[in-house]
């Protein structure tokens, strides 16, 4: 492990700088708090002088000049946090490989660097960080070590320690500032795929435990590593407590899932209520996305919030929004906890969004539903032998779903009628209709939108003001098709890729059968349905009533004659809200950062970064200017040329 920067051979000196430098109202969390509401009260820059927002300052991580040969499998979709001043008062971020760099937040020069070292061997999905953890001690003081700490969860997984005022390691946490959780998940059953597992979100904090999550290698096995979500004392690195997502005992009253069925993971950072000692867990589908014959019925908990109480681990209530997954409908966004106005009261509320469009709210105390959920009746006549689909899925009646969700061959779309006429005979030749159509074998199953959402793990922001929940959603169609293995070529199936988004057919190991998947393009490659792609909606969560909703990106960057439709591109990412009134974002594939108008929508400011942001930002003020700051890297399957590692910070002019 190294720290570097000069500023370390002079500790003392530095941190009286950095206490004199550092100021004012900040984003202590990933998602601005703990509930991951993505609002700042911050006004100085609002909707009447946003127009003159400039670039204040330039950082880069240096991921990308060093380790060039690993362009590639980097994603840099970092979230900076700033630390009070009794931390250190820096803002801090990751890069893809889990370096920890502290910037003085006024000029976005570097104060000191923490490298953990990672394992940088190539993994099943990319390298990548979202941001950073910060605890403090009752008292914490800058001059005592470690009584505000920085926890890192990195990609060869590990759960690590540093004092967040100097960058050093925590010597009394784990080993030597480290818990190896990867011991951890390879002494738990399922353990297969660990090797293929990573910890990308960052750990949550409630109290004294620090929680951490995992991704899975449920896309291409059906046997995968168990999901469990894991506590730890914040000051030793003891684990406190375990949570298997998937229910593996009878005496629950809950059908229970068989010991070597992994996943039900958590991918996406979880939020918390600190007073009520909450902890929101949205989780994935069990192994394999798309079969489910060895793990009958509803699977309980995957696919669900989950309210554990923080200091046992203990299931306080829960909701799954989908019964047994075939779709890769994971929960896949960061629960929102909020208090909501309505009708004369304030709610504690939990809001969750999820793949489908639809947003699920609910009392987060209780689990009570906000607004009313139906059971439906879905399609079950799906051909593949064995499998049992849930006749029913919840509905939210309100708010309506935030996307185009059916699909016919009326809806075939192209630039061309010849790219309509094909986009109708591949819509007519799959299954086709609503949300969950059933797999098939042989033939194509149509998602509309995509796997990746509807909304993803960017999710949205909450402006408690107004009672407006802030979300960018895509509508993509997809298909899927399941190919018996015999019917595939086993050399092309083994091949780096295979059975990923437009490759060819890979096998899902484990199982009898192949996976052909992508986006349902034309032969011109755009989309078979019409645009808009990718929307930014606003929801008046009082009522259930989405109050507008714009295209979100333009196709400039994307056609081979640079035209600036306003169709929406595909997005990674999500915003923040202020009290300036304006929704901050970048996610989008055109490298273009904006603010809009939350009341309205209309857009007030735009700024071409170097690459495309497909991060969240946050803002922050320091020395009585207030910033915004976007990672901007690019994005390994949108925009892949443009892979980097700046960290962009605006202001007003001085």
């Amino acid at each position: 492990m190294t720290i570097s920067k000069p500023c370390l051979a002079a500790v003392g000196l530095c941190l009286s700088m950095i206490v004199s430098a550092a100021s004012g109202q900040g984003w202590p969390a990933y998602g601005g708090d703990a509930g991951g509401s993505r609002y700042s009260p911050l006004e100085d820059i609002n909707r009447g002088n946003v127009a003159a927002l400039e670039l204040a300052w330039t950082f880069r991580t240096g991921a990308v000049e060093a380790h060039p040969e690993l362009r590639w499998a980097i994603d840099f979709q970092a979230t900076p946090i700033l630390l009070p001043e009794s931390a250190g008062g820096h803002l801090v971020v990751c890069d893809p490989f889990t370096r920890v760099m502290a910037i003085d937040p006024a000029s976005g020069a570097e104060r000191w660097r923490f490298d953990p070292e990672i394992d940088k061997r190539p993994l099943a999905g990319r390298f990548k960080c979202r941001g950073v953890s910060l605890w403090q001690s009752a008292e914490p003081a800058v001059d005592k070590a470690c009584s505000s700490r920085l926890y890192i969860a990195t990609a060869d997984k590990r759960l690590m320690a540093i004092d967040a005022a100097s960058g050093a390691a925590c010597a009394d946490f784990g080993e030597d500032g480290a818990v190896d959780v990867d011991a951890l998940l390879r002494s738990t059953l399922p353990a297969e795929g660990v090797d293929a597992t990573q910890l990308i979100a960052p750990p949550t904090v409630v109290g004294d435990i620090v929680a951490v999550s995992s991704t899975s290698n449920k896309f291409e096995s059906a046997y995968s590593v168990n999901g469990a979500i894991r506590g730890f004392d914040a000051r030793t690195g003891e684990l406190r407590w375990s949570f298997d997502p998937l229910v593996r005992d009878a005496s629950t009253g809950l059908e229970p899932t068989a010991s070597e069925i992994g996943g039900g993971n958590t991918w996406v950072p979880m939020s918390a209520d600190p007073e009520r000692d909450l902890l929101f867990i949205p989780t994935a589908s069990p192994a394999p996305n798309y079969w489910g014959v060895h793990r009958p019925g509803d699977n309980r908990y995957a696919n669900s919030i989950i309210a554990l109480r923080a200091s046992t681990g203990e299931v306080v209530w829960h909701f799954q929004t989908l019964h047994h997954d075939v779709w890769d409908r994971d929960v896949g966004s960061t629960p929102i906890v909020v208090d909501i106005r309505r009708n004369g009261e304030t709610v504690p509320a939990v809001i969750q969004l999820v793949k489908t469009g639809m947003v699920f709210a609910f009392n987060r105390e209780t689990g009570e539903p906000l607004f009313p959920i139906e059971e439906r009746p879905v399609p079950t006549d799906t051909n593949v032998p064995g499998e049992k689909l849930s006749p029913t899925q919840p509905f939210p009646v309100k708010p309506p779903v935030l996307v185009r969700n059916e699909i016919s061959p009326d809806d075939a779309w192209g630039f061309t009628v010849f790219d309509r006429m094909a986009c109708r005979r591949k819509i007519e030749s799959m299954r086709h209709g609503g949300h969950y159509e059933p797999m098939m074998l042989n033939q194509g199953t149509i998602m509309f939108p995509q796997p990746g959402g509807g909304s993803n793990w960017g999710g949205g922001a909450f402006d408690p003001q107004r009672n407006l929940l802030i979300t960018p959603v895509s509508q993509i169609p997809y298909y899927v098709k399941l190919l018996p293995r015999e019917d595939v070529d086993p050399v092309a199936a083994s091949k780096p890729g295979a059975g990923a988004p437009m490759q060819g057919p890979g096998y899902i190991g484990g199982t009898p059968y192949a996976v052909e998947q992508g986006p349902l393009f034309s032969p011109s490659f755009s989309p078979c349905t019409a645009p808009p792609w990718n929307l930014l909606v606003a929801v008046d969560m009082s009522v259930g009533e989405i109050k507008w909703k714009i295209p979100f990106g333009v196709l400039n960057k994307l056609m081979p004659v640079p035209i600036p439709l306003n169709y929406g591109t595909p997005s990674a990412g999500g915003p923040v809200v202020t009290g300036g009134g304006l929704i901050f974002i970048g996610a989008t594939s055109d490298s273009l950062l904006r603010a809009y108008d939350i009341d309205t929508g209309e857009e007030l400011w735009q700024m071409k970064a170097p690459t495309s942001a497909m991060s969240t930002p946050m803002t922050y003020k320091a020395n009585g200017r207030q910033y915004v700051v976007f990672a901007a890297g690019g994005h390994s399957w949108y925009y892949g040329q443009g892979i980097d590692d700046y960290v962009l910070a605006y202001a007003l002019p001085e």
